[in-house]
């Protein structure tokens, strides 16, 4: 099993955890501080965003010319990549972990194209003020503990990445997508194979599954289920009750959406509609 950078952290001896907020499966945010320590991060499971908080000119990237952090420097580390790192005065900083999967759909809902057009390269210590500023919300919401925060944060953040120009061959066409994304929102209060999705294409099975993926960066049951997660999040924002939430968006009965949401947004259903009722 591959570690993260949040576990390579956690076995220093040095490093501390100040607040940590977890969003959901493949989704967390931490504040560190650490000094005096050496760190290195062999092959990370999950994608690492960083932002210096408070301090960091005493934290070189040893690997790649001894470069030297400062306040408000973005790092990002994307899965799989070594670096190697040392501290010789305190710093505060803050990670957002995401894994491909979370990051993928992040971005395909977020600007509503194919997944290949997502491009994450490996930085150390830019000034980057588009992501800077959702992983300072990010900070704000860990240490207050204020998921709703988290959620407008983590909006902005995915709107700060960027679809990358490029020529894409194979997968779905934007119009086929749109037409099954269509579809699925005004079906999902019933139950959707993958055969009768691979219909609505006009393909296999076989070459639905594959192509879909290919573009949405999710299997398609993935995908849907998170738009059954969504719409019950919407849902959450009216009087009805939780159960019916669960039938109309596709569940099988309310405890099987408060498994779903749950894993997706680290909170039950009617936690959300708590936070929610308590923020009006």
């Amino acid at each position: 099993m591959k570690h993260s950078v949040f576990d390579f952290l956690g076995q220093s001896p040095v490093a501390k955890t100040h607040a940590r907020l977890e969003l959901g499966e493949g989704c967390g945010v931490t504040i560190w501080e650490n000094n005096n320590d050496r760190v290195r991060y062999e092959a990370p499971a999950n994608n690492t965003f960083s932002l210096y908080l408070k301090g960091g000119t005493g934290t070189y990237r040893t690997d790649a010319g001894r470069a030297s952090g400062y306040p408000g420097a973005v790092c990002v580390m994307p899965e799989g990549c070594d670096s190697e790192w040392e501290i010789n005065k305190p710093f505060r900083f803050v990670h957002l972990y995401l894994s491909n999967e979370r990051l993928r759909s992040g971005f395909v809902r977020t600007h509503d194209c194919d997944a290949r057009r997502m491009q994450i390269d490996e930085v150390t210590f830019t000034e980057n003020q588009r992501m800077a500023a959702p992983l300072l919300q990010l900070a704000h919401a860990a240490y207050q503990d204020d998921r709703l925060q988290a959620e407008t944060a983590m909006a902005e953040f995915f709107g700060a990445l960027d679809p990358k120009s490029r020529s894409i061959s194979a997968g779905l066409s934007t119009h086929v997508l749109r037409r099954l994304d269509d579809w699925i929102d005004a079906n999902l209060h019933e139950i959707i194979s993958l055969e009768i999705m691979a219909n609505q294409a006009g393909l296999s099975s076989f070459h639905f599954h594959r192509m879909f993926r290919v573009s949405r960066g999710l299997a398609p049951h993935a995908w849907v289920t998170e738009q059954r997660a969504l719409r019950a999040r919407q849902l959450l924002l009216t009087d009805q009750p939780i159960a019916q939430i669960a039938a109309d968006c596709g569940f099988a009965h309310q405890s099987h959406l408060s498994r779903v949401f749950r894993r997706a947004y680290g909170v039950t259903p009617a936690q959300y509609r708590r936070l929610k009722r308590d923020l009006s």
